[in-house]
């Protein structure tokens, strides 16, 4: 099995490298990033892509097709990757998110790629009715970077056939421990904000629902889509990835944590304009069509493990929220050096320092 990886180097990638790393001992894995985040370790006792065949550097907007010669899956995590992001380069994150993916799958299928797996999102349901959203419930993207991914499964869609099967999952927010870790997610934020400040801010009210899904847990499904027949799901498959179990609100996410670090307060912005964002979502389908790689995190384990890697490396950041563990603040930064351009291109003729 050869696997290519796009996007190997963020926040979901090193679990992702570890799970396919198991699954396909002898296979041949390669990863491709533009390498943004690269830097951004957290208490990691090998570089992650040491387990990678190959490690290639560059920008999924300028895709080399030659590496797609013999290989049989293309995971596709390469993507802005929330919100904030999206807000301040929204072009780009069409770029990136959609035009680049679809570009990608044809050139993937015209080398004669067997399976592509794009790592879709449940941010397209947007504002939701109390119901969990099914796969087939009318999509609300309330932001670029959901829309991106919208555009994207469409862009996808017309690609699948029985010899280029298409998996997009769309998974619920991620969490959890990542040797490339993010605090710019909601439960990892109520985290760090417990263990610095004794403090868990909920920026809106604390009654959006918000489903949830361990790094862990988003690899096994990526593992299972890299192999998924089209027998099981269709040619062309966009599935809710995650668990019934692990639809929360916000409020509900924080006395988990206060539960796990003792005498934290929690406080809300009853003056906040109404979150749009919520929604919880169905997985039922996911259950059916991957049991054997439904998640076996859950949220206290989560909690527990995210406070004892931070404890580990002495986490002790009050302002955390304007460190290289938010994703923007590192692409600001970047910026601000003349590395990366307003289209977060490399600089070429300037020192990386």
């Amino acid at each position: 099995m050869k696997i290519l990886i796009l996007g190997n180097m963020g926040y979901v990638g090193p679990s992702v490298v570890d799970q396919l790393r198991e699954t396909y001992p002898d296979g041949e894995l390669i990863g491709y990033d533009i390498g943004y985040f690269a830097h951004c370790l957290s208490n990691a006792s090998y570089l992650p892509e040491t387990k990678l065949d190959r490690q290639i550097f560059g920008d999924i907007r300028n895709f080399p097709e030659e590496l797609l010669e013999n290989v049989d899956a293309v995971i596709n995590l390469a993507g802005i990757s929330n919100d904030p992001m999206g807000n301040k380069y929204e072009e780009v994150t069409l770029d990136i998110n959609y035009r680049a993916t679809v570009k990608v799958a044809k050139l993937a299928k015209d080398k004669g790629v067997k399976n592509f797996v794009f790592a879709s999102s449940c941010s397209m349901y947007g504002l939701a009715d109390d119901s969990p959203r099914k796969e087939s419930d009318k999509l609300n993207p309330l932001t670029a970077y959901a829309r991106s991914k919208v555009m994207a499964e469409e862009g996808l869609e017309p690609l699948a056939d029985d010899g280029f099967v298409v998996t997009c999952l769309r998974f619920a927010t991620a969490c959890g421990w990542s040797n490339r870790f993010r605090l710019d997610l909601v439960l990892n934020d109520f985290v760090a904000g417990a263990l610095v400040n004794k403090q868990i801010s909920i920026l809106s009210d604390g009654t959006p629902w918000r489903p949830m899904i361990n790094t862990k847990d988003m690899a096994r499904a990526i593992d299972w889509g890299v192999s998924r027949a089209a027998s099981n799901g269709g040619k062309f498959l966009a599935v809710n990835a995650g668990s019934n179990d692990w639809n929360n609100k916000i409020y509900k996410l924080a006395e988990a944590t206060a539960s796990v670090i003792p005498g934290v307060d929690i406080s809300v912005n009853p003056n906040a304009p109404p979150d749009k964002r919520s929604y919880r979502a169905n997985f039922d389908l996911f259950k059916k069509l991957a049991p054997n790689h439904q998640p076996k995190e859950d949220l206290l384990s989560t909690v527990n493990d995210i406070k004892a890697n931070l404890v580990e490396i002495s986490f002790n950041d009050p302002n955390y929220r304007d460190s290289q563990y938010i994703r923007l603040k590192v692409l600001d930064r970047l910026q601000n050096k003349g590395i990366l351009n307003s289209n977060l291109q490399w600089v070429k003729n300037k020192g990386h320092r």
